[in-house]
Parts: C-alpha cells; structure tokens; sequence
C-alpha cells in the first residue's frame, strides 16, 4: 500500500544513478527515468520501490551491517521466487539478482510489485479497526488457510524439489537457533539457556518436508481491500527451504498471543481483537484443513517463540554495537528477554 512508502531513510540510501544504469534495458520500461522510495515495514531486510512511470518493481536487499549465517539470503529468495510464483500465485515474481555490492552496497533482487492491504500490529479502518467481529475472525483465518495452502505445493512441481536439506531438520534447526542467541546476546540470560536445553532434549521426529516460508505471519500478507480473508500476496521469503510443515506453524504461534500473556513491542498481529481466533483454535484449522497431527504442538510453539526471541536479539546487538543507527532497535533487546519469558511459560507441564 502506497502509504507505507517513505523517502528513504538517510543511512539506508545508495546510489541511484549507479542502480538505474545497471537496470537499464534490463525490465519493460527501465530505460526511463528512475524514482526509487522506501518500505516503512520491517525491521530486517530492506525493501524499496522502484518507479520508472507507469512501471514499478520491488528492490530488496539485506540490512545494514553484519547479518547471521544463513540470513537475509537475497540469492535464496531470489532463487525461490523465481519459479514458486508458478505453483503459488500469491510469491511475486523475481525478474533479477545482482550479486556485486559495487552497485548498491550489498547484493539485492528486483521483483514484481503486488498491491493489498498489510495488516501490522493494529487493525486498519478499511477492515473495521478492530471493531468488526466477522472481519477480524476473516483475517485469522486468512493467515491460517494460506499457510495450508503453501505446504499443499509440491516442491518439485514449482522448481524447488532440491530446495535445503529437510533430513534431521529440526535438529539442525535447533542447534543453529541456540548458536545465534549464543553469538547475539549482550549479556546472561538463564531461562534462554534452560529452554535451549529442553527444547535439544525433546525434538519431535520430523514430519514429511514441504515448502516452509520460515517466518509465516499476518504482516508478511497482503489482502484483498475489499476481502480480509483473501490473501493476495506473501512476502519475505529468503528463509525459505523444504522441512517440518510445523516449523511455520510454530513460528506463526509465537506470534499468536492468548489472553492473559503479555505481548512485547514487537508485535505484528492484532490477535486480541473480538472474533479473532485463539491460538488453539488456529491450531486445530490448521489440523482440520492440512490433515497433520498436532500432538507435539506445543514443543513447536515453544521453539517459534525461542527463535522469535532470537531475531529481535539480532536485530538488537546491531543497534548496540553501532552498525544500524535506527533507534526503532534500541527496545528489541528488552523485548528478547520477555519472550524468553513468555516461550519458558508456554512449555508444558
């Protein structure tokens, strides 16, 4: 939506005339001249539009700094939407990957732009502002019934059948996450430590792999104008590989906060609202439409909000050590440590 578009923020500029003569010829209609403006949301990978007139793209690239092995992978994303568009209309379609940082800093893709409406944190007017039971009952299940849908696509059939490494995923998945909290933290946190051993000490066996998106949630869709429960587009993809379906499922959960659990500042989904499901009746949709058994669910919910706290304690130390400058940051690390909290007091008993 075009009122999430800003100039682009001062440390986070490159050189356009340098971008536009690598694009020229390149896209229909990149021979003109070039107006580029900035995504206000998200908080990892930068994403910027592309105008040349009536013609407009997507740029993405990773943000400021150093980023986690395996992260941010502009030439995965590229990669993935390259070809999944054709099995899963709703991934825009990439048109170019740049691999030289001589052009703008650091490698980057360029993509088709969809339209919709984003939903992030708060309920916006044209879906009620919170107020419409009905529609806000449609944005949860939006968010679920898309999820079924993209572990419905066959890998193989959409170009990605040697996508990642789905044998002994969990594993590695778990191990890898409890090394990034390791390489991020700022200082000791004991309730971290105890859940990264419960969670290495109890990994379900891995379900059959599908394509996983690996940071499935409302705010990375966008939806009809006219519709909240009909998503038209799915964004952020350069996490994605083949694994555990319930991965996502997980990491969807953490997300999902339930009355009574305290929300950090980070929170990207208005799941308190009147009609929106609970955390378990998403989860029991999701069981219903993907016909998967649930029974570790919560071993998954509790690693999702693990692995949640970990990216806000990521995008933390780079603000604290000085290699981003923006002061949206300076909360996240306080907001790492309460959902540490918060995935300690989902595990169960």
């Amino acid at each position: 939506m075009d009122d999430q578009l800003i100039e682009v923020r001062a440390d986070e500029r490159f050189d356009v005339v340098k971008l536009q003569e690598w694009l020229k010829g390149r896209l229909p209609g990149s021979d003109g001249p070039l107006e580029v403006r900035q995504f206000s949301r998200g908080n990892a990978n930068l994403t910027y539009l592309l105008s040349y007139g009536e013609h407009d793209y997507v740029l993405r690239r990773p943000p400021l700094g150093p980023v986690a092995a395996g992260s941010h992978d502009m030439a995965r994303e590229h990669r993935v939407l390259s070809t999944l568009w054709t099995e899963f209309p709703k991934a825009a379609r990439a048109h170019l990957y740049c691999a030289d940082p001589e052009i703008i800093g650091a490698d980057f893709f360029v993509m088709e732009r969809k339209h919709g409406v984003v939903v992030q944190g708060i309920v916006p007017e044209i879906y009620g502002s919170g107020r419409d039971e009905t529609a806000n009952r449609a944005l949860s299940t939006a968010v679920i019934d898309t999820l079924v849908e993209l572990h419905a696509v066959d890998p193989r059939a959409a170009g990605l059948g040697d996508l990642g490494r789905p044998d002994g995923f969990l594993g590695r998945q778990v191990k890898g996450w409890i090394d990034r909290w390791g390489r991020a933290k700022h200082e000791e946190n004991r309730v971290a430590d105890e859940l990264g051993g419960w969670l290495a000490d109890n990994i379900p066996d891995d379900l059959t792999p599908t394509l996983i998106h690996n940071d499935w949630r409302l705010d990375n869709l966008a939806l009809d104008k006219h519709d909240p429960g009909r998503c038209v587009a799915a964004y952020d993809w350069d996490m994605c590989t083949r694994g555990d379906p319930l991965a996502d499922l997980g990491t969807l959960m953490a997300f999902w906060y339930d009355a009574g659990e305290e929300a950090t500042s980070f929170k990207p989904m208005p799941t308190e609202v009147p009609g929106f499901m609970s955390r378990r009746e998403a989860m029991s949709r999701y069981a219903e439409l993907s016909g998967r058994d649930l029974s570790n669910a919560d071993w998954y919910v509790v690693f999702g909000t693990f692995k949640l706290a970990a990216v806000l304690q990521q995008i933390f130390i780079r603000w604290h050590r000085g290699q981003t400058k923006d002061d949206r940051f300076s909360v996240l690390g306080e907001g790492a440590a309460r959902l540490m909290d918060l995935a300690a007091a989902r595990r169960p008993r």
